[in-house]
């Protein structure tokens, strides 16, 4: 559980704290990496901790920005920090033009379909699905059904994705939030009943499994449809006070997981809405970012965000912090992946020197040359490169033709692709 924190109390010297703090930088840190209490009380003996406090706390209360759902307030003050990261996402996520930041034309569809996947799978295993990436990959790949419930649950996601962006032009409503939660949800419940739809009561919690504690009682369920109709609306129209729309994506996000409205399933629906938010206020690089799989590698100060906001009288700022920072962290995961992927590349450009190969091919000779025993089908070359069946059985059976290939018969109608005993003998011949 968070250390709560001293009550809030203005006292004389409250205001001359907060211009000292404010003069020499102390509290742009504080305020920029958006301390709690048990942050707070130890960043600077100049002061008891308890005045510290209460100078930090007038200045948040002071640049507060609120919002209501229902009868519960919010604040929030935004920084020098969100303001400089919130600057360069304008500048490289969204936007109408967009930029293609290196990604191929070509190669674009292949980027979504791996970044949804990565998303569908840490979204999934941060809710207790229990399987390899590796395999869970292959199983979207080569689109396998599902044969356990963490092979469906991730399954779900990817469904819920894929949905999610062909439909991410529409506004947001109780009724497409169900249709969510159902995509996510199916039959991974223990009552199927409860796939798309709101909680009937009162005893959910969320729970610390470690320490066998609650550290989050939502509101009541009477109250839930009330809650979520104020999303709605916080979704669909732009208030009288100009939020930013990344902020607006966060705060989505954090709602979703407070307000509970869900018996199972809470987080993943959460995430999904914040993409939704994301891509309809023209984002567009959101589609190929891996949040989950940020979060997933920070779970325990996600989880701590969601805590010092409902602890310090629903202060937002916590977890808008958080969420920038695990954007960042994104971002830059993209753009070293995309490196990677050009150095690929240019890799496998050698292969094109052969007569014959397209650069579909290429990859695949690069593939086998560094994973010999790879074995490749019909349906995963399809599903890899975007393509027709057609175009993959041509692609392979001119492998096989060149000497590149061997075919290995699984049955009447399934064949396996295999390299071949003379493939380094036929790359001796182009000199590679």
């Amino acid at each position: 559980m968070i250390e709560k924190a001293p009550s809030y109390q203005e006292e004389d010297d409250t205001i001359s704290i907060m211009v000292d703090i404010q003069l020499d930088g102390v509290l742009k840190t504080i305020q920029d990496e958006y301390l709690y209490w048990d942050k707070v009380k130890y960043r600077e003996a100049k002061y008891p901790p308890n005045k510290l406090w209460n100078a930090v706390k007038f200045h948040r209360r002071i640049n507060a920005n609120r919002i209501l759902f229902g009868r519960h307030s919010f604040s929030f003050v935004v920084t020098d920090y969100m303001l400089r990261a919130l600057h360069r996402f304008d500048m490289h996520i969204g936007g109408t033009l967009g930029s293609n930041i290196g990604i191929p034309e070509t190669e674009k569809n292949k980027f979504i379909i791996s970044s949804l996947m990565e998303e569908s799978i840490s979204s999934s295993q941060m809710e207790g699905a229990n399987t390899t990436r590796k395999k869970a990959k292959e199983m979207i790949r080569l689109e396998n059904k599902p044969k356990t419930k963490s092979e469906m649950m991730i399954m779900n996601n990817f469904v819920t994705m894929k949905h999610i962006v062909q439909h991410k032009s529409e506004d947001l409503t109780p009724a497409n939030i169900l249709y969510i939660h159902q995509l996510i949800t199916n039959d991974t419940l223990d009552i199927k009943q409860d796939e798309g739809r709101f909680r009937v009561s009162d005893n959910v919690h969320v729970v610390d499994h470690v320490k066998g504690e609650i550290v989050h009682t939502p509101p009541g369920h009477k109250e839930i449809m009330g809650l979520i109709e104020a999303l709605c609306e916080f979704f669909n129209s732009d208030s009288d006070t100009f939020i930013h729309p990344i902020i607006k994506g966060c705060i989505i996000h954090f709602m979703v997981g407070w307000i509970h409205p869900f018996v199972d399933g809470n987080g993943r629906t959460a995430r999904a809405l914040y993409y939704w938010f994301m891509l309809k206020k023209g984002y567009w690089l959101t589609e190929y970012l891996s949040i989950s799989r940020i979060i997933q590698d920070t779970k325990n100060q996600y989880e701590k965000s969601y805590l010092y906001t409902e602890t310090d009288e629903n202060d937002l700022g916590y977890f808008i912090t958080y969420h920038i920072k695990t954007m960042e962290k994104a971002y830059e995961a993209l753009i070293r992946y995309i490196d990677r992927k050009r150095k690929e590349v240019y890799r496998a450009a050698k292969y094109l020197k052969i007569p014959g190969i397209n650069e579909r091919m290429a990859q695949i000779l690069k593939l086998l040359h560094e994973d010999p025993d790879r074995i490749l089908t019909n349906k995963g070359v399809s599903s890899r490169f975007n393509v027709s069946d057609f175009t993959a059985r041509t692609d392979l059976k001119m492998l096989v033709e060149l000497g590149f290939l061997d075919v290995i018969q699984v049955n009447k109608k399934k064949r396996n692709f295999v390299k071949s005993d003379s493939f380094e003998r036929e790359l001796q011949r182009y000199n590679l």
